[in-house]
């Protein structure tokens, strides 16, 4: 059985049959992109401070990293639980650099 080809965006815009569906779709696309961009800038900063050699260095990141991390949970990017769970294992990691 051939694979399904849904077709591109586009397409699934004009399928919409109401103004305000066609409204949503085109809302959702847009917090979609600004939601993946906070993810992934928070994620190189989370890479770059489990990267940090030394402690002053990873001091500094920690509060700006957590602080970040905090953001995506309240707009539920990520969940709460897995922002404290990532926030506490940040906090460890720094601990122990010497």
């Amino acid at each position: 059985m051939p694979s399904q080809n849904w077709g591109t965006q586009q397409e699934i815009k004009e399928m919409a049959n109401h103004k305000s569906s066609i409204k949503r779709i085109r809302s959702n696309d847009a917090k979609r992109t600004e939601n993946r961009y906070y993810a992934k800038t928070t994620r190189n900063a989370v890479n770059k401070l489990r990267n940090a050699t030394s402690k002053k260095e990873a001091q500094d990141l920690l509060p700006k990293v957590s602080s970040m991390i905090d953001k995506l949970a309240k707009k539920s990017v990520i969940h709460k639980n897995k922002a404290g769970n990532l926030k506490s294992k940040l906090a460890k990691k720094v601990a122990t650099i010497k």
